[in-house]
C-alpha cells in the first residue's frame, strides 16, 4: 500500500512538471503604487511606466483618442464576459506571442499580417540599448529571427505573471477577411514562397482541386483563394495541426479573454495608434513607427473582389470561423457578403 502511494506522487509529480500552468490575476494595486513597491525604474523620458502613464492619463478628462481607446478595452471586456463562460488558464504555449521590452515594461502581442514586421523593428530599437536606431534600417528577415527579441514563454511562472500584472500589453487588429485575403496574397501568389508552397500548397491542391496536373501537385504554387477557403473549412486540416499564425484567428493567437490588453490598436488607423503607444512608452522623439508607402497592400475593395467566387454557403461558413474577431474587436460584417 506505502509502494503503491509512494508510485502514484512519483507519477503526479512527473505529470506536473510537464504541465505549466500560468496564474494570472489583474493586480488590485494601481500601477503607481506596485512600481513602488516592486522598487521597479523605468527607461522612458518620464520615468514612469507605460501601464503607469496610462493609468495615470484616466485620472483626467480624456481626449478623443484616450475615449476611444477606453471605449474598444470596454467592447472586448463586454464581449468577453458574454462569449466566454470558463475563463481557462494560460500556459506557455500560450504566450509565445508576446514579445518583452524589459526596458521599458511592454508586452506586444504580435499579429501577423497587422503591420508586425514594422512592430518587431520597433521592438528591437526599444530594447536594443543603443544598437539600432532606424527601424527602417532593420532588414525585415531580421525582424523575424526570433533570437532578436524575447517573448514571454521564455521567463519563468513567477517573472511571467509579474510582467502580465506590470507591464503594459498592446495588440493591433486588422479587419479579418481582410488580413486573411493578405495573406493568402502573399503566401500563395508570391513565387518566392516556396516553403508554404511545399508545406501547405500542395496538400490544398491535392485535397481540394478536382484532376490537379502533376506540376500543380509537385510545386503547390498556384493555388486558388476558392481552394485555400475549402482547406480552412475542411474539418481534418485542424486536426491535423493547428493553422499557421498568418491565417490563425487573433483570438486564438493573443488570448484577449484571458489576457487584459490595455492597447488595442487597428491597422486601419495605425500611424495614430502606434503614436499613442510610443507617447505612453516615453520613447525618444528619434522613435519613429515605418510609414507605410505600399501601394500593394490589400484593400476591402480587393478582398471584396476575391469573395465573389465564393458561394455564399461557404461565406456564411467562413463567417463563423472568423466570427470572434468580428466581435472582439468591433468590425463589421462586410457588405460585399451575401450571407444566407
Amino acid at each position: 500500500m506505502r509502494k503503491s502511494r509512494v508510485q502514484r506522487m512519483v507519477l503526479a509529480t512527473c505529470l506536473g512538471s510537464f504541465l505549466l500552468v500560468i496564474f494570472y490575476f489583474q493586480s488590485s494595486l494601481n500601477p503607481a503604487a506596485e512600481d513602488r513597491i516592486l522598487g521597479t525604474s523605468w527607461h522612458g523620458k518620464s520615468g514612469r511606466s507605460p501601464l503607469q502613464a496610462l493609468y495615470d492619463s484616466d485620472q483626467f478628462e480624456q481626449s478623443s483618442l484616450q475615449a476611444t481607446h477606453q471605449q474598444r478595452r470596454d467592447l472586448l471586456s463586454s464581449v468577453c464576459s458574454r462569449y466566454t463562460r470558463k475563463r481557462r488558464l494560460l500556459t506557455r504555449d500560450d504566450l509565445r506571442h508576446l514579445v518583452v521590452d524589459d526596458v521599458h515594461g511592454l508586452l506586444y502581442c504580435y499579429v501577423p499580417k497587422v503591420a508586425c514586421t514594422n512592430w518587431k523593428r520597433v521592438m528591437m530599437v526599444l530594447t536594443g540599448q543603443g544598437k539600432y536606431r532606424d527601424p527602417l534600417e532593420i532588414p525585415a528577415n531580421e525582424a523575424h529571427v526570433s533570437s532578436n527579441l524575447r517573448t514571454l514563454s521564455e521567463y519563468s511562472t513567477p517573472e511571467i505573471n509579474h510582467r502580465l500584472r506590470n507591464y503594459l500589453k498592446f495588440i493591433f487588429v486588422r479587419e479579418p477577411f481582410e488580413r486573411l485575403v493578405s495573406a493568402y496574397r502573399n503566401k500563395f501568389t508570391r513565387r518566392y514562397n516556396t516553403a508554404f508552397h511545399k508545406r501547405y500548397g500542395t496538400k490544398i491542391i491535392r485535397r481540394h482541386r478536382q484532376e490537379p496536373s502533376n506540376e500543380a501537385l509537385e510545386r503547390g504554387d498556384d493555388v486558388r483563394f476558392k481552394e485555400f477557403v475549402y482547406y480552412l473549412l475542411d474539418p481534418r486540416t485542424q486536426v491535423e495541426e493547428p493553422f499557421n499564425e498568418h491565417w490563425e484567428r487573433v483570438h486564438s493567437l493573443c488570448h484577449p479573454c484571458i489576457i487584459h490588453y490595455d492597447v488595442v490598436g487597428k491597422y486601419e488607423t495605425l500611424a495614430e495608434d502606434a503614436n499613442y503607444v510610443l507617447q505612453l512608452v516615453g520613447a525618444d522623439a528619434s522613435v519613429k513607427f515605418p510609414s507605410s508607402s505600399k501601394t500593394t497592400r490589400t484593400t476591402d475593395d480587393m478582398t471584396a473582389q476575391f469573395f465573389e467566387d465564393i458561394s455564399p454557403f461557404y461565406q456564411r461558413r467562413l463567417f463563423n470561423l472568423y466570427k470572434m474577431d468580428y466581435l472582439l474587436f468591433n468590425y463589421s460584417i462586410p457588405s460585399y457578403l451575401r450571407l444566407r
